[in-house]
């Protein structure tokens, strides 16, 4: 299914190129999502699905990196609203929503994307007004309560001990 193929694609693709990222301390993930990873409608479970599994795996990196304090592996989540590349054509949103949100031009999205890019922006939503869910809580008071309750290492433990079953099943074996 497409939830299972986008799901997987981050991690095999992150799984790529993140250990040279993280042996030279250097490099830059780009996470394309939707504003649908951050909150969701009706009628594309499978679709917001695979978003938030896109906006959940980039936190958990992004805390991960955090955590081991590669600082120089920067990361971007990019949450565009509808782009008017054909993909939802006959999505109607409401008539005064539209006006204020109209599908958005690809070349526009790109541009932002890029500029937040280059500004280690950790998190872009396009158009800008797709933020307002988000005032509230934003990226920083997540890292600070992250780290505040321990959750930055709190799997660590767990993996390892994932890691040595793995091996000593892997020894049992051979």
């Amino acid at each position: 299914s497409g939830l299972i193929i986008h799901a997987h694609f981050f991690y095999f693709t992150v799984k790529a190129f993140l250990p040279q990222m993280k042996a030279q301390n250097h490099g830059h993930i780009v996470t394309i999502a939707s504003v649908l990873g951050l909150f969701s409608t009706a009628c594309v479970e499978d679709y917001c699905a695979s978003k938030f599994a896109a906006v959940g795996f980039h936190e958990s990196l992004a805390h991960e990196l955090l955590a081991d304090e590669f600082d120089g592996v920067k990361m971007t989540l990019v949450c565009p609203y509808i782009v008017d590349t054909g993909m939802f054509e006959g999505c109607k949103i409401r008539y005064e929503v539209e006006l204020i949100l109209p599908p958005l031009e690809p070349q526009y999205c790109v541009e932002q994307a890029m500029n937040a890019i280059l500004i280690d922006q950790p998190l872009v939503c396009i158009p800008r007004l797709t933020y307002l869910p988000f005032l509230l809580l934003p990226w920083e008071s997540n890292v600070v309560t992250y780290r505040f309750m321990g959750s930055d290492k709190c799997m660590v433990p767990f993996i390892d001990t994932m890691k040595k079953q793995a091996a000593n099943a892997a020894i049992a074996v051979a």
